[in-house]
């Protein structure tokens, strides 16, 4: 069933009261108004029996049956009043309405019996003879203690009932005037009382939206102004606490947003409680619609969820590895510890990511270095080695023999000392940059191309390959010059070491609205997609037996590009095998 408002369970309760009670009120007065109108009908009966009686007393003692019918019929008609004088054997022997001869005998009746044992009989009946009914008042008439008839008076209750239903209209109409009067009353104290209640209930339900701001009205109830006033007050804390709350949550968003750590909360049935953003990023996941879902809707990865399992079983923080296969493989180092409550119970975990993809390939990086150094610089001292022993074995004595392995050792000690100079160009690149020591300034570019040109047009001349400059006056660039003109050098070194004679090298500079373009392109070999890569790593090379023949030491062009960087620019390559290469610097204008 609905529930209904308070105003309708009242108001109804009231209305049903009032209704009860006066017709309680009414039945009552009518009753006693008829009780009382029968009472002073019954008086006033008697009254005129009484004044009368004498004048009978005199008509039957002795009895004068004409006489006293006659004496009947005048005070009757004279008082309007039914007169009846009946005799102790219950003879009627006059009547002021009937001929007394076809009347009955009236010894059974009531009043008359009342009458005959000496008191005054009352009674209300029909009449048959009258057709109505009728109130009767009989009183003896005696002399000397003696009984010697019965004086009977009587009126029609006719009129009493008009009279009494004249009344009762009037009682009914008050009555219906006072019922709408206590019914608008009584909705008036019940509209009264149910609507600060009702304003309460709209207040609260403000308060369960959200809004807090808005106050209660306080009645001038007690009861009720307490209540509100209650009310008040704790809307008013639980705005503070909201308040609070919520700015501990964004607090606590806002530091996990600025995490560059993913953050995992998940309850004990592998259920997310929060993801930040970086957790976000890492796995892949939307963190507004993870809470709530399970760790391997979000995450499909094998070993992300065996971790979480391990952590919530264990009371101790633990440490992992997770590999994410996605795009391309990422390294993520895991942190994870048990989630406890305000109480201190176990609720989940908490699981830290940090992703070590970075050093995982500058330790990858490092760790190739180190190989690359020990292999490049172990292959010239493995041959000047073994050219010296080669000598001390005797070969030092035939003078052909001695000078070819002398000329070994030289060969591979420039080339020993040109990866240490190599090495030691890089290291200053790398530590000037982070030291901001590389001074920069605006200097035309074409003057440092064609500075580059000219320091290899001898290798360019023995190898009959021509080299080309394409470049305007005025383009300037923000640029250390003797650091740029190494990194063309390498670019055109490199270039002439892997073209045919007889080709071209061109050298280009040009500038757009955001940057100015180097190129040196060459027609050479060119180099496959799978390289370009890892073309500009350490001791990376495409063609090591080739590279080795033709003098290299394959850190120029990692020399290149940390030159470059050091420029705040970038430097590409383009190639097609068979076709040639062009790479690109890219530097930006200040």
């Amino acid at each position: 069933m609905g529930k209904k408002r308070l105003l309708w369970q009242l108001y109804p309760s009231y209305l049903i009261i009032i209704l009860v009670s006066l017709l309680a009120i009414t039945w009552y007065a009518s009753r006693s108004l008829r009780q009382f109108y029968y009472k002073q009908t019954a008086a006033d009966l008697e009254a005129r029996a009484q004044l009368i009686e004498n004048q009978f007393r005199e008509q039957l003692i002795p009895a004068e049956t004409n006489s006293v019918d006659s004496l009947c019929q005048e005070l009757g008609r004279k008082s309007s009043t039914r007169i009846t004088v009946i005799l102790p054997s219950g003879k009627v022997i006059g009547d002021s309405e009937e001929d007394p001869a076809n009347m009955d005998n009236h010894a059974d009746r009531p009043e008359i019996r009342q009458a005959q044992a000496g008191n005054i009989g009352a009674s209300v009946r029909f009449s048959h003879t009258l057709q109505e009914d009728m109130m009767y008042v009989a009183v003896p008439i005696e002399k000397d203690g003696a009984i010697f008839g019965v004086l009977r008076t009587s009126i029609p209750v006719t009129s009493i009932s008009l009279a009494l239903a004249d009344i009762y209209s009037k009682i009914a109409i008050g009555g219906f005037l006072v019922a709408m009067l206590a019914a608008t009353i009584s909705l008036v104290i019940s509209r009264r009382l149910s609507r600060p209640l009702e304003e309460m209930r709209q207040g609260a339900e403000r308060f369960a939206e959200g809004d807090l701001s808005r106050k209660l009205a306080v009645p001038d109830s007690q009861e009720i102004g307490a209540l509100a006033e209650a009310m008040n007050q704790m809307a008013a804390q639980l705005d503070e606490r909201i308040r609070i709350v919520v700015q501990q949550r964004n607090e606590q968003e806002a530091v996990l947003a600025s995490m560059v750590e993913g953050v995992i909360a998940i309850n004990k049935d592998e259920r997310l409680i929060s993801l930040n953003q970086a957790a976000g990023r890492l796995l892949g996941a939307d963190p507004h619609k993870t809470p709530g879902k399970g760790l391997h809707e979000v995450v499909r990865n094998v070993d992300l969820q065996q971790f979480v399992a391990r952590v919530l079983v264990s009371v101790e923080p633990l440490e992992g590895e997770i590999v994410l296969h996605q795009d391309s493989e990422r390294y993520l180092q895991a942190h994870g510890a048990p989630l406890r409550d305000g109480q201190g119970q176990n609720i989940g975990a908490l699981v830290v990511l940090n992703d070590v993809t970075r050093l995982r390939k500058l330790e990858n990086i490092r760790r190739d270095f180190v190989a690359n150094v020990s292999h490049e610089l172990k292959t010239p001292i493995t041959a000047i080695k073994a050219a010296v022993e080669t000598l001390l074995d005797g070969a030092i004595y035939k003078p052909d023999e001695a000078r070819r392995f002398l000329k070994i050792a030289t060969k591979q000690a420039d080339r020993l000392n040109a990866i240490i100079e190599d090495l030691l160009t890089l290291s200053r690149i790398e530590q000037g940059a982070e030291a901001a020591e590389i001074l920069l300034g605006k200097y035309g570019i074409e003057t440092v191309l064609s500075a580059a040109i000219q320091t290899c047009r001898i290798k360019a001349i023995a190898k009959d390959i021509e080299l080309e400059l394409t470049c305007r006056d005025g383009i300037r660039a923000m640029i250390n010059p003797p650091l740029m003109e190494q990194a063309i050098i390498n670019l055109l070194d490199n270039a002439l070491k892997y073209s045919e004679p007889k080709s071209s090298v061109q050298v280009s500079g040009a500038q757009s609205d955001t940057e100015v373009i180097i190129q040196v392109r060459d027609y050479g070999c060119g180099i496959g997609k799978d390289h370009l890569p890892r073309l500009f790593e350490r001791f990376y090379r495409v063609d090591k037996a080739r590279s080795r023949r033709l003098g290299g030491t394959g850190l120029g062009l990692a020399i290149v590009k940390h030159i470059v960087q050091a420029h705040g620019g970038s430097v590409n390559v383009e190639s097609v095998p068979g076709r040639g290469s062009c790479f690109s610097i890219h530097l930006p204008i200040v």
